[in-house]
């Protein structure tokens, strides 16, 4: 039987009457004035912030405002299940943490934080193509925990393939294709601070120890880093990469292969008419395109274009449990979590995360028996209701 809630709960009650409480934050809002104590202005800025005005991060929020959760009473909710099942991966919670880049700037042991974290509450980790450690560190932290890949298709298809085999030689179980980061936005708060962590060698990890990016050079870079950089710099993005280009992607690739930053039902369409296995719906948390149509809101257009059996996961606004029962009420069968663990990491590291982690699932616990459900399978649109124009 699952108690996640209740142990959880009186665990934290308990060290109160015993008077060591932690000291770390329990609501979202406290992670990230926590996080902002402890990161400088660049750092904090660039997790933080959004595109433009960041109307697209507001809307990703108050979307979630759109629908309420109707809950029903005098069902035996005694025996709960939060499990499900992705492509024959399991999950213990429908939650996955979202692939974040360059965590070098956020906590010295990057990466290395939340996939310990994760793996040891059995929690699916997304590693980033920009991250501050390999592909194959991170499967050594690892071990034997799901993992999957995020890929950006940049310019080198010779360094993506390479890419590839070397997540697949490492264990990690799926792709993720991120194709809204064509090139990077216009975000004010890191024009502000004039900080991009890439020109200082930040989150380039993939690429130094890849085999034929490494070929490109003609000092390693080790002796030359400013070359590593300024070669990262060139083929990083891709906005000449196209539907054509994905099909020949997915047609080479063996592993499960999803794709991110859909919000458009036409995209979703085509993009399980070429082979994608699932689809992440995301507007990369409103660190892309300003003004757009909400994370949410697309989930809501896609899910009735799409086939039941195709696993559809969300991504962007998720801060509390409330918001992954209304995710998967939608049409979700799991979502992204991001900013929130960066924050918990930014704080206190692995522990950080781990806290985070074990609360919103103590929290989707609690939410699920109150709201008269008994599993995270029996979830559907007829749990929630809309409330307001979205």
């Amino acid at each position: 039987m699952t108690t996640y809630g209740l142990d959880t709960q009186f665990k934290i009650y308990a060290s109160g009457l015993m008077g060591a409480n932690s000291s770390l934050p329990v609501s979202f809002s406290d992670w990230e004035q926590a996080a902002r104590s402890v990161l400088a202005d660049g750092p904090f800025g660039y997790v933080a912030g959004g595109a433009g005005a960041e109307d697209t991060m507001k809307a990703n929020r108050d979307a979630f405002s759109g629908y309420a959760i109707r809950p029903r009473m005098l069902n035996d909710v005694s025996d709960r299940d939060l499990t499900t099942t992705i492509l024959g991966q399991p999950f213990s919670i429908p939650l996955a943490l979202a692939p974040i880049g360059v965590q070098s700037i956020i906590h010295p042991d990057a990466e290395r934080a939340p996939a310990r974290a994760a793996a040891d509450l059995d929690v699916p980790f997304i590693l980033s193509t920009v991250s501050s450690v390999s592909i194959e560190d991170i499967a050594k932290e690892m071990n034997h925990a799901t993992r999957w890949f995020q890929l950006y298709p940049g310019k080198d298809p010779e360094v993506i393939d390479s890419m590839i085999a070397r997540a697949q030689q490492s264990g990690y179980s799926a792709i993720v294709v991120t194709v809204d980061t064509t090139m990077l936005a216009w975000r004010e708060l890191d024009l502000k601070n004039a900080y991009l962590p890439f020109l200082q060698g930040e989150g380039i990890a993939n690429y130094v120890s890849d085999p034929v990016f490494i070929s490109r050079l003609k000092e390693s870079p080790k002796v030359n880093p400013s070359a590593a950089i300024e070669l990262f710099l060139k083929i990083y993005v891709n906005p000449g990469f196209t539907w054509a280009d994905l099909k020949q992607l997915r047609d080479k690739v063996t592993l499960p292969m999803f794709i991110k930053g859909i919000t458009h039902p036409d995209d979703a369409k085509r993009a399980l008419e070429i082979g994608m296995d699932g689809i992440i719906v995301s507007n990369h948390g409103g660190r892309q395109v300003d003004g757009a149509i909400s994370a949410l809101s697309g989930l809501v257009e896609i899910r009735k274009v799409v086939q039941d059996d195709v696993p559809l996961l969300f991504d962007s606004g998720i801060r509390h449990a409330a918001d992954i029962v209304k995710a998967l009420a939608l049409g979700a069968k799991a979502v992204l979590l991001g900013r929130p663990y960066a924050y918990a990491m930014a704080t206190a590291g692995e522990q950080g995360v781990h806290r985070l982690l074990t609360h919103l699932r103590a929290e989707l616990d609690l939410q699920l028996s109150l709201a008269g459900v008994r599993s995270v399978a029996d979830i559907n649109e007829s749990h929630i209701t809309s409330i307001s124009p979205r």
